[in-house]
């Protein structure tokens, strides 16, 4: 494969791509009265402070409350992808090896795939996986990073110089760089953790090239692991976690800094990797690092871990910046958005606790479980606070953007019923829409 190869299309997809392309079209407009329907704003926050509306989706929604004689009360947290409850996606997916494949085509198209139009995404997708060997050995092996995250924003700006048309910006070729990058991320992570182990920690250099027949979360640990070995729970347990992860809203961090920079007009790996820079920060995803290690901290410093005054006592100290971090921070618990559950945390703990009693790790998933328990009860008594408290998802205790954004679930027969506008036809602060109703107010 050469350098071009990379992030070029074979001629023989593009008729399935204009294809392809025409439904993500259709998926991505926006009723254009809406914008005064919702008084979607282009500032952060209000003059009292709250966070405004930036923008209107149609891609998910985020739901935390319910109305009571008129009042918006908390409520279980319920997630949906293009309409679809994600506890029904995942429900239906149960016995499917193509779960984040299947999403991730809901997610652009606005439905989910038929057999035959599925068939053909994955292939096309199959064939976008590879890396070619100098831009492994250029890229990938050259000075890895401690942090992954920091080599992704690396390795996709530097697929820039392996794209013809790395500075178009029209919808087709976006859509183009889009799927090539899903594509590429999982060889790219994978690779990346060995170059660090192997060039930094001096151990064997292991690279394996994606298989055309395994799904995302097949591959991701079978180009993971030496051997290549995983069970069939292993990967389907991934497959769900990549699934949660798909999509949150426009709200986040991340996502409304990607709303930030393409509006100045920047190319999509540019814009991708400002998005990773800001996912990469302990207060949003690089959250999920520090719980690993909060955790390890926990268990090191917690003598009985069935005592749980002794839990609790460690955990204070947290929030007294007295221990772990010093930052005052329980990691994993609270989020902007949900009160009484986070839906992702629900699904994924269903699952983790299979897994755990599939490795004989049933302890450790106990004290995970208690120390979460203990957390929520410990975090609301110490800060007096009022709102319910739910572990969660690529946390995001804080957030300096005050942005949410509002979405109309309906399906994409529903939404050609009604005026409709072109993304590109919009005004630059509100030209790309990838998010829903999430609050930083």
């Amino acid at each position: 494969m050469s350098n071009y190869e990379v992030v070029q299309f074979a001629q023989s997809q593009t008729d399935l791509f204009d294809e392809f392309y025409n439904n993500a079209m259709l998926s991505g407009m926006i009723d254009v009265n809406l914008y005064e329907e919702f008084g979607v704003m282009r500032g952060l926050r209000d003059s009292n402070g709250k966070g405004v509306l930036t923008g209107l989706t149609e891609i998910s929604d985020v739901v935390a409350t319910k109305t009571v004689d008129g009042r918006k009360m908390p409520d279980e947290g319920s997630l949906y992808y293009q309409g679809y409850n994600v506890y029904d996606l995942i429900e239906g997916m149960r016995d499917k090896r193509y779960a984040f494949e299947e999403t991730t085509y809901l997610l652009l198209f606005g439905d989910l795939p038929s057999g035959e139009h599925f068939e053909q995404f994955k292939e096309m997708m199959a064939t976008f996986c590879p890396l070619s060997n100098e831009f492994t050995r250029d890229v990938i092996l050259n000075k890895p990073s401690e942090n992954i995250m920091n080599g992704l924003q690396r390795g996709l700006l530097t697929l820039y110089s392996y794209d013809d048309s790395p500075e178009d910006i029209s919808p087709a070729n976006i859509l183009r760089q889009s799927l090539q990058i899903i594509a590429k991320m999982p060889a790219m992570a994978t690779y990346l953790y060995h170059a660090y182990h192997h060039i930094v920690l001096d151990e064997n250099l292991v690279i394996k090239n994606p298989k055309a027949e395994y799904s995302t979360a097949e591959n991701l640990l079978y180009m993971l692991r030496p051997d290549g070995q995983f069970t069939e729970l292993e990967a389907k347990v991934l497959d769900v976690a990549l699934v949660l992860h798909a999509e949150h809203g426009g709200g986040n961090n991340s996502t409304f800094t990607a709303h930030v920079v393409t509006s100045s007009g920047t190319d999509t790996y540019s814009a991708l990797s400002a998005s990773i820079a800001s996912l990469k920060g302990f207060r949003h995803g690089g959250a999920n690092l520090k719980v690993k290690h909060m955790m390890e901290e926990i268990m090191a410093n917690v003598r009985n871990w069935e005592d749980e005054e002794e839990i609790r006592d460690y955990l204070i100290k947290i929030l007294d910046k007295q221990a772990f971090d010093k930052n005052g921070l329980i990691y994993g618990i609270g989020h902007a958005v949900y009160t009484y559950s986070d839906p992702r945390e629900v699904i994924l703990k269903e699952y983790a606790e299979e897994l755990a009693a599939a490795k004989g790790r049933e302890k450790e998933f106990e004290f995970y479980d208690r120390v979460e328990r203990i957390a929520k009860a410990t975090i609301a008594s110490h800060r007096h606070l009022f709102k319910p408290i739910c572990a969660n998802v690529l946390p995001s205790p804080e957030s300096p953007a005050g942005a949410r954004t509002v979405s109309r679930r309906s399906s994409t027969r529903a939404r050609l019923s009604v005026p409709l506008t072109n993304m590109s036809d919009t005004t630059a602060p509100t030209r790309k829409w990838t998010s829903a109703r999430d609050s930083f107010s």
